[in-house]
């Protein structure tokens, strides 16, 4: 009796597997034909005009909230980049930053750092404090400016568009000229249709986690794709943002020849 109850166990578990019965972070895997096995998502999304798995190569961006990182088990299951959040406004920094900067680099895995942009306080302050936090560091990928309209309680101000270029145009170009790389655009769907972001010569990370990028910002071009904030990647505990790199393997690495002069 147990010999059988086992083996309907067993045809019942491949039953549900044909007919997709499985887990939904497996189907999500599944998917991808660059990913593997290794990347899940916790809320996969069905995708319209294109899927991120299609993408060769992903990375992943970091703050405290994702907690101790075994960076070693995050790089083998094929995380090309990681964007690691330093800083905030003119005053905070993340608890994190440093531990996460070191550890990811020990792990060689190309990472960078990232400013979360504060409305009531100037770009050159701003631009001060991430240069205080963030090291000078050969081999780093650029700084990354994110612009995205805040929740904050203490800055509910939410600024015109000439204020809110003017000043992260401060910002950037100071951190060009510290770090010698042009920084990197991070931005939402909503602040970049409020501000005409489109009109910005610069190279973008925009989060799109419902479209593909050609369908949610027409004709934007960008290097990187945030496309869940509910990613599963070994060696991080809980949810985790995924992104992937507009560009195939080789283009990947001409990308970062370019920069980690």
């Amino acid at each position: 009796m147990k010999f059988i109850t086992r083996i309907l166990s067993v045809l019942m578990l491949v039953a549900l597997a044909a007919c997709g019965g499985a887990p939904t972070q497996q189907r999500a895997v599944m998917v991808g034909q660059g990913l593997g096995p290794k990347f899940g998502d916790s809320q996969p999304h069905p995708w319209v005009g294109g899927h991120p798995y299609d993408h060769p190569v992903h990375g992943i961006d970091v703050s405290r909230y994702q907690g101790d990182i075994d960076w070693s088990r995050v790089r083998s299951s094929g995380v090309s980049f990681a964007f690691i959040k330093a800083t905030e406004g003119g005053d905070h920094s993340d608890p994190n930053f440093r531990r996460y900067w070191y550890e990811a680099g020990q792990a060689r895995i190309p990472r960078g750092a990232y400013h979360y942009f504060y409305f009531c306080r100037s770009g050159a302050q701003q631009a001060a404090w991430f240069i205080q936090n963030v090291p000078r560091e050969r081999g780093a990928l650029p700084p990354v400016l994110d612009l995205e309209w805040t929740a904050s309680k203490t800055c509910p101000h939410r600024p015109p568009s000439h204020e809110v270029l003017r000043e992260a145009k401060i910002f950037k170009d100071i951190l060009h000229q510290y770090y010698g790389q042009r920084p990197i655009i991070y931005t939402t769907v909503d602040f970049y249709r409020d501000n005409n972001l489109g009109s910005w010569p610069e190279e973008f990370w925009l989060r799109s986690v419902a479209g593909h990028p050609r369908i949610v910002y027409p004709g934007q071009r960008y290097s990187f794709w945030q496309y869940t904030g509910t990613g599963i990647v070994p060696g991080i505990r809980g949810n985790v943002d995924l992104n992937v790199f507009a560009g195939d393997p080789v283009q990947w690495r001409q990308w970062l020849s370019r920069r980690l002069q």
